[in-house]
């Protein structure tokens, strides 16, 4: 589920969470509810605690919209919030909830959030509700966002078909709908397929993109779109197998405004220092288990590359044997099991502990709380000569955490390497502090299921 679609989920069935409380209340009180003490409070509590619980319980995977295992998820999901919230009950008591409101409300929610993703998944599923396709082009970048709105297909997109420049293609499958039709008869197909969007995704556009025909569908209503903003919509990546330079210029996004730059530096500087004095005992904690584990220094200092292609040194638990890399050099770590890392630093590494050291870095200003990864010298070399775009990552300060890390968390090839990158930018063009927010909020999620690299 895109970013979007997952914030207007939260917001609709918040709402749908406060009718929920609300009926409980009319349940129990009848005419009288509106005039139960800290009404809107008690419910704001009721429904955070419920939402953290569904967004953790992964209830806004797209996947989970459609699966059998929705049932027992959302049931796992309202006890978690049940117990949570007779906790806080318990250390707060003014805002306690009477029992008899709290045993109407929980079964409630649960009620009403079925009813509702069952009345969304129908709507956003509905033929003549949904998005109905033409893809123009047959080749990677045609196939890629096909996929993608095959993946999204409850949020209401189906793939008509492609069409081709070569008359002998027609009738070809790809992916999943096949190429039924060329370019030339785009008017008549939009006509006879019903077809509300038009994705262009010609790989050569040059004297070979149908403007007269694309122009006639455009001011007869059907939406025509990029292959690459669509699937940089559908994905939360900028693919780069479809990324041109006049589309990174004349695209929206990408304002770094000097007011979001200060007030995400400040934030990020306090945020910091409080995590620096909270998280003070586990650090302890980690050093000590790192120095009783193996031999070596409990820090582990390397060179990254930062905003700008400057270069730092970045802070680390160490998770390594202390001659990790000396006969080898410089190496991505492997999948799996890595034979030099310590049976301690797998630990770390799962639960990303390493990385608390890296708020010193946040402190002095090489670093953010959130952006993309930083990259040793040595790979920034080898990677910016293959991979197109790849400078561009150094657009804003180097993240603790990022966009990549918490949509993709592992990445020991240059395939890895590319797709960590269509990642990176989405951060770059998309940047703001709520967008921080929701990856801060999503790694927390990494950690908590142990989801590290």
């Amino acid at each position: 589920m895109t970013t979007r679609a997952r914030g207007v989920a939260i917001a609709s069935e918040s709402v749908v969470l406060v009718g929920a409380f609300v009926a409980a209340l009319a349940l129990r009180f009848g005419t009288e509810l509106w005039d139960y003490p800290l009404l809107w409070p008690r419910a704001a509590l009721c429904v955070a605690v419920l939402q953290l619980s569904l967004y953790y319980g992964e209830l806004y995977d797209l996947r989970a919209w459609r699966r059998m295992e929705l049932f027992l998820r959302l049931g796992q999901c309202l006890a978690a919030g049940a117990v949570a919230l007779t906790v806080i009950f318990f250390a707060v008591p003014p805002l306690e909830v009477g029992r008899g409101i709290y045993l109407l409300f929980i079964p409630l929610a649960g009620a009403a959030l079925l009813a509702w993703r069952g009345l969304t998944a129908w709507t956003w599923g509905a033929a003549d509700l949904g998005e109905r396709a033409l893809v123009l082009g047959t080749g990677v970048s045609a196939q890629k966002v096909a996929r993608a709105m095959l993946k999204r297909s409850p949020l209401g997109y189906r793939v008509l078909g492609f069409l081709t420049e070569h008359k002998e293609e027609v009738g070809r499958s790809l992916v999943n709908p096949r190429v039924v039709g060329t370019l030339d008869e785009l008017p008549r197909l939009v006509s006879e397929l019903d077809a509300s969007l038009i994705v262009v995704a010609q790989e050569d556009r040059r004297r070979r993109l149908p403007m007269e025909a694309l122009l006639r569908c455009r001011l007869a209503g059907v939406r025509v779109v990029e292959s690459a903003s669509l699937y940089e919509e559908l994905s939360g990546q900028i693919p780069l197998s479809d990324l041109r330079p006049s589309w990174l210029i004349f695209s929206s996004g990408f304002a770094k405004p000097r007011l979001l730059r200060s007030l995400k530096r400040g934030c990020e500087a306090v945020l910091a220092a409080v995590a620096v004095v909270l998280a003070a005992p586990v650090m302890a904690l980690v050093a000590l288990a790192v120095k009783l584990t193996s031999r070596g220094p409990v820090l582990y200092r390397q060179t990254r590359v930062g905003e700008g292609g400057r270069e730092f040194p970045l802070l680390k638990f160490r998770t390594m044997r202390a001659d990790a890399e000396d006969s080898s050099g410089p190496v991505w770590a492997t999948a799996g099991d890595d034979p030099r890392v310590t049976s301690v630093g797998q630990v770390l590494r799962k639960t990303r502990l390493d990385e608390l050291p890296q708020l010193w870095n946040v402190l002095r200003g090489d670093m953010s709380l959130v952006g993309p990864r930083p990259e040793r010298p040595h790979f920034v070399e080898k990677l910016r000569r293959v991979i197109p775009y790849y400078d561009e990552r150094h657009a804003v300060r180097p993240g603790i955490t990022g966009w990549a890390q918490v949509k993709f968390p592992y990445g020991s090839t240059l395939e890895d390497a590319e797709e960590k990158l269509e990642y990176d930018l989405f951060y770059v063009k998309h940047m703001s502090l709520l967008f921080d927010l929701a990856i801060v909020l999503e790694t927390v999620k990494v950690m908590l299921l142990g989801r590290g690299r």
